[in-house]
């Protein structure tokens, strides 16, 4: 009996129940009496843990999903150690994403969101290696965060613009009556400065200057 075997393809011969050999890419010349083959894909593969719902060190759910890169590293193992090696290998990331997130606290969750798979693939790469597969890859895809947190986020957000526009405006009130009240002192310390300011207004242009050559006369009372 003739076996090809494809490159993202191993074949494995049992006899009578019994591993014979593993075949590699190529084509195979195979006695077919009392053997029976087993092609399992060692290709990389998607392994997705969808949304799941964690409570964080500091009492708060949020939903979590993975996105895991697979590959078949020992065809025989993966075929003999487990009925169901995927199964096996998704139910071990979902107790690595609740052990991880679980150890953290929400703001640390969504600020370590690129460091969280470590975590996760330490705690996976035995159990993957048990059923014959390795773990080439590990993101979080998603970090879901109720609304009612949603909505407080954005309110401190919020709030705390407001508050950084108040204290700007407050600075640019205090800075322009410094300016004020400088230019008074000036003023007060060399009268000169106010006709400088006078002759440049005038030669600016632009700009009306009434000059008064006598002093205004004070009112006077009526006589009782």
């Amino acid at each position: 009996m003739r076996v090809t075997a494809q490159e993202w393809e191993r074949v494995l011969v049992y006899r009578d129940g019994r591993f014979e050999t593993e075949l590699g890419p190529g084509r195979h010349r195979v006695r077919a009496w009392r053997r029976r083959q087993v092609r399992v894909l060692v290709r990389p593969r998607l392994l997705l843990v969808p949304a799941q719902e964690v409570l964080t060190a500091d009492g708060l759910a949020v939903k979590v999903s993975l996105i895991a890169t697979v590959r078949v590293a020992d065809p025989r193992r993966w075929h003999e150690a487990t009925e169901d090696a995927d199964g096996f290998l998704y139910v071990a990331l979902q107790i690595g994403l609740r052990e991880a997130v679980a150890g953290r606290t929400l703001d640390e969750v969504l600020a370590a969101r690129d460091s969280l798979p470590e975590g996760i693939a330490e705690r996976v790469a035995a159990t993957a290696g048990d059923v014959g597969m390795v773990l080439e890859g590990l993101a979080v895809r998603d970090v879901m965060v109720p609304a009612e947190l949603r909505r407080a986020a954005a309110d401190v957000a919020a709030a705390r613009a407001q508050g950084q526009a108040a204290l700007e405006r407050a600075r640019s009130e205090v800075a322009a009556a410094r300016a004020l009240a400088n230019a008074a002192r000036m003023v007060t310390e060399q009268p000169g400065l106010l006709q400088l300011r006078t002759l440049q207004a005038v030669e600016a242009g632009g700009a009306t200057v009434v000059l008064s050559t006598s002093p205004v006369p004070a009112p006077t009372m009526p006589a009782s």
